[in-house]
């Protein structure tokens, strides 16, 4: 089975580097219910899944993974989201709370995580985040940025 990573990677089934990733299976099906976790948890905590994947292809956009963002792209336009959601997807600055304080997180933690502070957990409390949903956020900025850099690695490893 082709999973995400695979599938952002280029990967296809004769491709050594894919059965290379089966040589461990729990990490391919542990990334691959990570993936389903953090995008359309059973309880979202209230981030809702447009939302997410607003985040998710914002960090793809940051990261220049192009085929994630062709994904995100297409998971996105299923949801019909919001022009507010399309602009923070996008990498557009957002000026409403709590998405801006949200948008301002993914950017630090993506493009600088040694510059975060416990100041930056402040500010998402200010901007009305709970506990439940920062962490849930965290997680997400942490799934997807870790999928950007392994189909990242995958593809540069194909290319040798």
């Amino acid at each position: 089975m082709i999973d995400a990573i695979d599938q952002a990677a280029g990967l296809s089934p004769d491709d050594k580097l894919f059965s290379a990733r089966r040589f461990r299976p729990e990490f391919v099906e542990g990334a691959e219910l990570c993936r389903h976790a953090v995008l359309t948890p059973a309880n979202d905590q209230g981030l809702a899944t447009d939302l997410r994947i607003a985040l998710a292809r914002r960090m793809a956009v940051l990261n220049d993974n192009q085929p994630l963002i062709a994904e995100y792209d297409a998971q996105l336009t299923a949801c019909q989201p919001s022009p507010q959601l399309l602009a923070l997807a996008s990498g557009a600055t957002i000026t409403e709370q709590p998405l801006a304080a949200i948008a301002r997180h993914v950017d630090l933690i993506t493009l600088t995580p040694f510059a975060a502070t416990a100041h930056d957990i402040t500010r998402l409390e200010q901007a009305g985040l709970n506990n439940p949903q920062i962490v849930a956020l965290s997680e997400l900025i942490a799934f997807i940025n870790f999928q950007t850099r392994v189909t990242t690695g995958l593809r540069l490893m194909r290319s040798l």
